[in-house]
Protein backbone atom coordinates (compact mmCIF):
# COMPACT_ATOMS: atom_id res chain seq x y z
CA UNK A 1 0.00 0.00 0.00
CA UNK A 2 1.34 3.59 -1.17
CA UNK A 3 0.21 6.47 1.20
CA UNK A 4 0.80 9.98 -0.69
CA UNK A 5 1.15 12.65 1.92
CA UNK A 6 1.30 16.54 2.09
CA UNK A 7 4.65 17.63 2.08
CA UNK A 8 4.65 20.08 4.55
CA UNK A 9 2.13 18.71 7.33
CA UNK A 10 2.23 15.16 6.47
CA UNK A 11 -1.35 14.74 6.82
CA UNK A 12 -1.75 11.52 4.49
CA UNK A 13 -4.18 12.68 1.22
CA UNK A 14 -4.44 9.66 -0.70
CA UNK A 15 -4.42 5.60 -0.37
CA UNK A 16 -3.49 3.43 -2.96
CA UNK A 17 -3.72 -0.35 -2.55
CA UNK A 18 -0.74 -1.07 -4.67
CA UNK A 19 3.15 -1.68 -5.11
CA UNK A 20 2.28 1.66 -7.92
CA UNK A 21 0.79 5.08 -9.04
CA UNK A 22 1.23 4.19 -12.49
CA UNK A 23 -2.32 3.72 -14.32
CA UNK A 24 -3.87 5.36 -11.73
CA UNK A 25 -7.21 7.00 -11.47
CA UNK A 26 -6.80 9.99 -9.89
CA UNK A 27 -9.20 12.72 -11.85
CA UNK A 28 -10.48 15.84 -9.87
CA UNK A 29 -8.69 15.00 -6.63
CA UNK A 30 -7.40 16.89 -3.93
CA UNK A 31 -3.69 16.70 -4.14
CA UNK A 32 -2.45 19.91 -3.04
CA UNK A 33 1.05 20.15 -1.91
CA UNK A 34 1.43 16.06 -2.50
CA UNK A 35 4.41 14.57 -2.29
CA UNK A 36 5.11 12.61 -5.38
CA UNK A 37 9.01 12.87 -5.85
CA UNK A 38 10.27 10.25 -7.98
CA UNK A 39 7.04 8.44 -8.02
CA UNK A 40 5.84 6.47 -10.93
CA UNK A 41 2.74 8.03 -12.28
CA UNK A 42 2.94 6.93 -16.02
CA UNK A 43 -0.22 6.33 -17.42
CA UNK A 44 -1.83 8.10 -14.54
CA UNK A 45 -5.60 9.61 -14.95
CA UNK A 46 -4.86 13.42 -13.22
CA UNK A 47 -7.98 15.04 -15.44
CA UNK A 48 -8.83 18.16 -13.47
CA UNK A 49 -6.60 17.08 -10.35
CA UNK A 50 -5.91 19.94 -7.66
CA UNK A 51 -1.82 19.55 -7.87
CA UNK A 52 -1.26 23.07 -6.72
CA UNK A 53 2.69 23.45 -5.00
CA UNK A 54 2.84 19.67 -5.26
CA UNK A 55 6.17 17.89 -5.58
CA UNK A 56 6.33 15.75 -8.77
CA UNK A 57 10.15 16.69 -9.15
CA UNK A 58 12.29 13.29 -10.86
CA UNK A 59 8.75 11.86 -11.01
CA UNK A 60 7.54 9.66 -14.02
CA UNK A 61 4.44 11.04 -15.88
CA UNK A 62 4.84 9.74 -19.54
CA UNK A 63 1.24 9.28 -21.04
CA UNK A 64 -0.51 10.80 -18.45
CA UNK A 65 -3.05 12.69 -18.65
CA UNK A 66 -3.06 16.37 -17.15
CA UNK A 67 -5.98 17.94 -18.92
CA UNK A 68 -7.07 20.92 -16.91
CA UNK A 69 -5.40 20.09 -13.53
CA UNK A 70 -3.98 22.65 -11.41
CA UNK A 71 -0.43 22.63 -10.94
CA UNK A 72 0.23 26.40 -10.31
CA UNK A 73 3.70 26.04 -8.44
CA UNK A 74 4.38 22.30 -8.46
CA UNK A 75 7.12 21.04 -8.74
CA UNK A 76 8.55 19.14 -11.63
CA UNK A 77 11.90 19.59 -12.12
CA UNK A 78 13.57 16.59 -14.20
CA UNK A 79 9.81 14.93 -14.43
CA UNK A 80 9.58 12.42 -17.57
CA UNK A 81 6.52 14.42 -19.20
CA UNK A 82 7.05 12.61 -22.14
CA UNK A 83 3.72 12.03 -24.52
CA UNK A 84 1.61 13.95 -21.97
CA UNK A 85 -1.56 15.01 -22.52
CA UNK A 86 -1.41 18.42 -20.11
CA UNK A 87 -3.43 20.71 -23.25
CA UNK A 88 -6.87 20.62 -24.40
CA UNK A 89 -8.99 21.53 -27.85
CA UNK A 90 -9.62 24.82 -25.49
CA UNK A 91 -7.60 26.80 -22.91
CA UNK A 92 -10.74 25.29 -20.31
CA UNK A 93 -9.37 21.86 -20.87
CA UNK A 94 -6.05 22.36 -20.82
CA UNK A 95 -3.83 22.52 -17.54
CA UNK A 96 -2.32 25.36 -16.08
CA UNK A 97 1.41 25.32 -14.51
CA UNK A 98 1.83 28.93 -13.97
CA UNK A 99 4.72 29.53 -11.55
CA UNK A 100 6.01 25.77 -12.10
CA UNK A 101 9.06 24.68 -11.93
CA UNK A 102 9.81 22.38 -15.00
CA UNK A 103 13.06 22.60 -15.21
CA UNK A 104 15.01 19.94 -17.18
CA UNK A 105 12.09 18.14 -17.76
CA UNK A 106 11.10 15.89 -20.21
CA UNK A 107 8.30 17.13 -22.43
CA UNK A 108 9.15 15.49 -25.54
CA UNK A 109 5.93 14.88 -27.68
CA UNK A 110 3.39 16.26 -24.98
CA UNK A 111 0.64 17.58 -26.14
CA UNK A 112 0.42 21.52 -24.41
CA UNK A 113 -2.00 22.58 -27.05
CA UNK A 114 -3.63 26.11 -24.89
CA UNK A 115 -1.94 25.22 -22.11
CA UNK A 116 -1.25 28.14 -19.32
CA UNK A 117 2.64 27.82 -18.49
CA UNK A 118 3.34 31.39 -17.71
CA UNK A 119 6.00 32.45 -15.02
CA UNK A 120 7.28 29.22 -15.39
CA UNK A 121 10.70 27.61 -15.34
CA UNK A 122 11.97 25.08 -18.11
CA UNK A 123 15.06 26.10 -18.34
CA UNK A 124 17.17 22.82 -20.12
CA UNK A 125 14.29 21.21 -20.95
CA UNK A 126 13.33 19.16 -23.58
CA UNK A 127 10.30 20.04 -25.73
CA UNK A 128 11.11 18.04 -29.11
CA UNK A 129 8.06 17.23 -31.28
CA UNK A 130 5.88 19.11 -28.46
CA UNK A 131 2.45 20.49 -29.46
CA UNK A 132 2.60 24.15 -27.58
CA UNK A 133 -0.34 26.04 -29.72
CA UNK A 134 -1.86 28.66 -28.41
CA UNK A 135 0.17 28.03 -24.98
CA UNK A 136 0.45 30.74 -23.05
CA UNK A 137 3.84 30.92 -21.80
CA UNK A 138 4.44 34.66 -20.99
CA UNK A 139 7.67 35.56 -18.69
CA UNK A 140 8.83 31.76 -18.82
CA UNK A 141 12.44 30.88 -18.54
CA UNK A 142 12.90 28.45 -21.36
CA UNK A 143 16.80 29.45 -21.35
CA UNK A 144 19.26 26.46 -22.67
CA UNK A 145 15.89 24.18 -24.14
CA UNK A 146 15.19 21.82 -26.56
CA UNK A 147 12.47 21.72 -28.59
CA UNK A 148 13.66 20.54 -32.26
CA UNK A 149 10.22 20.04 -34.55
CA UNK A 150 7.84 21.58 -31.72
CA UNK A 151 4.82 23.44 -32.89
CA UNK A 152 4.40 27.08 -31.57
CA UNK A 153 1.61 28.40 -33.50
CA UNK A 154 0.03 31.27 -32.52
CA UNK A 155 1.97 30.60 -28.62
CA UNK A 156 2.48 33.62 -26.08
CA UNK A 157 5.94 33.49 -25.73
CA UNK A 158 6.08 37.49 -24.64
CA UNK A 159 9.31 38.62 -22.17
CA UNK A 160 10.17 34.83 -22.51
CA UNK A 161 14.35 33.81 -21.81
CA UNK A 162 14.71 31.72 -24.73
CA UNK A 163 18.77 32.17 -24.49
CA UNK A 164 20.76 29.66 -26.19
CA UNK A 165 17.58 27.95 -26.64
CA UNK A 166 17.77 25.01 -29.83
CA UNK A 167 14.60 25.29 -31.30
CA UNK A 168 15.67 24.15 -35.52
CA UNK A 169 12.72 23.13 -37.64
CA UNK A 170 10.64 24.67 -35.53
CA UNK A 171 7.04 26.03 -36.07
CA UNK A 172 6.64 29.60 -34.27
CA UNK A 173 4.03 31.14 -37.57
CA UNK A 174 2.15 34.42 -34.92
CA UNK A 175 3.96 33.70 -32.57
CA UNK A 176 3.83 36.79 -29.54
CA UNK A 177 7.85 37.35 -29.10
CA UNK A 178 7.32 40.66 -27.69
CA UNK A 179 10.40 41.61 -25.79
CA UNK A 180 11.56 38.46 -25.89
CA UNK A 181 15.11 37.14 -25.47
CA UNK A 182 16.04 35.16 -28.17
CA UNK A 183 20.39 35.96 -27.74
CA UNK A 184 22.18 33.11 -28.65
CA UNK A 185 19.20 30.77 -30.26
CA UNK A 186 19.17 28.61 -32.90
CA UNK A 187 16.47 28.66 -34.82
CA UNK A 188 17.80 26.60 -38.24
CA UNK A 189 17.34 23.46 -39.92
CA UNK A 190 19.17 20.19 -39.34
CA UNK A 191 18.63 19.98 -43.00
CA UNK A 192 19.94 22.48 -45.45
CA UNK A 193 16.34 21.94 -47.48
CA UNK A 194 14.56 22.71 -44.53
CA UNK A 195 14.06 25.43 -42.52
CA UNK A 196 11.91 26.78 -39.41
CA UNK A 197 9.37 29.04 -39.99
CA UNK A 198 7.95 32.14 -37.81
CA UNK A 199 5.92 33.79 -40.44
CA UNK A 200 3.47 36.63 -39.16
CA UNK A 201 5.33 36.48 -35.69
CA UNK A 202 5.73 39.79 -33.40
CA UNK A 203 8.92 40.25 -31.89
CA UNK A 204 8.93 43.80 -31.43
CA UNK A 205 11.51 44.71 -29.24
CA UNK A 206 12.96 41.40 -28.64
CA UNK A 207 16.31 40.67 -28.06
CA UNK A 208 18.42 38.91 -30.85
CA UNK A 209 21.47 39.03 -30.50
CA UNK A 210 23.60 36.21 -31.66
CA UNK A 211 20.43 34.14 -32.91
CA UNK A 212 20.86 31.74 -35.26
CA UNK A 213 18.03 31.98 -38.57
CA UNK A 214 20.22 31.00 -41.37
CA UNK A 215 17.48 29.61 -44.07
CA UNK A 216 14.43 30.63 -41.64
CA UNK A 217 11.11 31.78 -43.48
CA UNK A 218 10.04 34.69 -41.07
CA UNK A 219 7.42 37.15 -43.75
CA UNK A 220 5.59 39.36 -42.81
CA UNK A 221 6.80 39.66 -39.27
CA UNK A 222 6.77 42.46 -37.01
CA UNK A 223 10.47 43.59 -35.99
CA UNK A 224 10.48 47.06 -34.73
CA UNK A 225 13.57 48.18 -32.64
CA UNK A 226 14.79 44.40 -32.44
CA UNK A 227 18.52 43.50 -31.39
CA UNK A 228 20.16 41.76 -34.08
CA UNK A 229 23.55 42.06 -33.89
CA UNK A 230 25.46 39.39 -34.89
CA UNK A 231 22.90 37.16 -35.71
CA UNK A 232 22.96 34.82 -38.72
CA UNK A 233 20.12 35.72 -41.37
CA UNK A 234 22.26 34.67 -44.07
CA UNK A 235 19.07 32.70 -47.08
CA UNK A 236 16.09 33.98 -44.47
CA UNK A 237 13.29 34.91 -46.29
CA UNK A 238 11.66 38.05 -44.95
CA UNK A 239 9.49 39.28 -47.25
CA UNK A 240 6.99 42.13 -45.60
CA UNK A 241 8.73 41.74 -42.66
CA UNK A 242 8.76 45.54 -40.68
CA UNK A 243 12.53 45.81 -39.49
CA UNK A 244 12.30 49.91 -38.41
CA UNK A 245 14.38 50.87 -35.88
CA UNK A 246 16.33 47.66 -35.64
CA UNK A 247 19.78 47.48 -34.67
CA UNK A 248 21.26 45.08 -37.27
CA UNK A 249 25.38 45.57 -36.55
CA UNK A 250 27.59 42.42 -37.64
CA UNK A 251 23.98 40.94 -39.05
CA UNK A 252 25.04 38.71 -41.82
CA UNK A 253 21.94 39.22 -44.48
CA UNK A 254 23.66 37.45 -47.15
CA UNK A 255 21.53 35.67 -49.70
CA UNK A 256 18.20 38.06 -48.27
CA UNK A 257 16.12 39.64 -50.44
CA UNK A 258 15.12 42.72 -48.86
CA UNK A 259 13.32 44.49 -51.47
CA UNK A 260 9.64 44.21 -49.26
CA UNK A 261 11.39 44.99 -46.08
CA UNK A 262 11.08 47.81 -44.20
CA UNK A 263 14.21 48.76 -42.86
CA UNK A 264 13.27 52.71 -42.26
CA UNK A 265 15.95 53.93 -39.22
CA UNK A 266 17.89 50.61 -39.02
CA UNK A 267 21.66 50.70 -39.01
CA UNK A 268 21.89 48.79 -41.95
CA UNK A 269 25.40 50.50 -42.83
CA UNK A 270 26.98 48.59 -40.17
CA UNK A 271 24.73 45.10 -41.28
CA UNK A 272 27.19 42.57 -43.38
CA UNK A 273 26.71 41.76 -46.76
CA UNK A 274 23.17 43.36 -47.25
CA UNK A 275 21.99 44.10 -50.62
CA UNK A 276 19.94 46.84 -50.43
CA UNK A 277 17.67 48.31 -53.38
CA UNK A 278 18.98 51.88 -54.28
CA UNK A 279 15.51 53.16 -53.65
CA UNK A 280 15.57 52.48 -49.86
CA UNK A 281 15.39 55.37 -47.79
CA UNK A 282 16.06 56.29 -44.32
CA UNK A 283 18.34 54.04 -43.32
CA UNK A 284 21.53 54.59 -41.12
Amino acid sequence: MLEIKNRTSGETLATVDADTLSNVDWREMHLSEANLSNMDLSGARLDFADLVDADLSGANLQGAVLCGAHLEGANLSGANLSKARIGGNTRSNAATLEGANLSSADLSSADLRFAIVSQANLAGAILTNADMCNADMHNSNLSGATAHHALLIDTNLREVDLSNADFRDCHLNGAILTKANLSGMTLESDHEEDFSAMNLANLDGANMTGVHMHNISATDCIMRRVNLTDADLSNAVLSGTIMRNANVTNANFEGVELATVTMDFSNFSQALNAEIPDYKRNLR
